[in-house]
């Protein structure tokens, strides 16, 4: 009878191993979760670039006593677009949405709020995505809850859809408020 080469074994063990590691992986509570490293603590500051003709947003608008939302969006994002019509809502009952136009061209930027409509109480530029950098954003759209003294309640990576609000946005606006 031939000698096995443990060798041989080296496969079939990583395989069974990365299956493993997989389904333990998909095992999470909630795989669509992206945990900010930023929760609890305040946002990094606001450093934007002004979109003429909008009102600017500012560092101190996140810091001045009421729950606000901040959404990083683009023109070239098939997602932001979809989500633009649920941030109009927000902003129709009169929750603050501040924007930040990541990444993007000025020109564009403005085409795309003059079509769709702009939620936006203010708004701001960060082409270099240097804000987005600091405020740990890896892909669009993202949007953050803010308490009213500046401080990350929820970061939501992807796009908001009237569900999201109603599972994620909501309640953590309650929790910011301190209800």
């Amino acid at each position: 009878m031939p000698k096995l080469n443990p060798l041989l074994l080296i496969p079939p063990v990583l395989l069974v191993g990365f299956v493993a590691f997989v389904a333990v992986g998909n095992l999470r509570e909630d795989r669509d979760a992206l945990p900010s490293a930023r929760a609890g603590q305040a946002a990094p500051v606001v450093a934007l670039e002004e979109m003429p003709g909008r009102a600017l947003f500012t560092d101190g608008m996140i810091r001045e006593g009421e729950v606000t939302l901040v959404n990083f969006w683009a023109s070239w994002c098939p997602p932001c677009r979809a989500e633009h019509p649920v941030l109009e809502d927000l902003a129709a009952e009169g929750i603050t949405v501040l924007g930040v136009n990541y990444r993007d061209q000025p020109d564009r930027a403005d085409a795309f709020l003059e079509e769709l409509g702009d939620p936006y109480r203010a708004v701001g530029a960060d082409p270099r995505a240097r804000m987005g950098l600091d405020w740990g954003v890896v892909g669009l759209p993202e949007t953050f809850v803010l308490d009213g003294q500046g401080n990350v309640v929820l970061r939501y990576a992807g796009p908001i859809t009237t569900e999201i609000v109603e599972s994620r946005i909501r309640p953590a606006m309650a929790r910011a408020a301190g209800e």
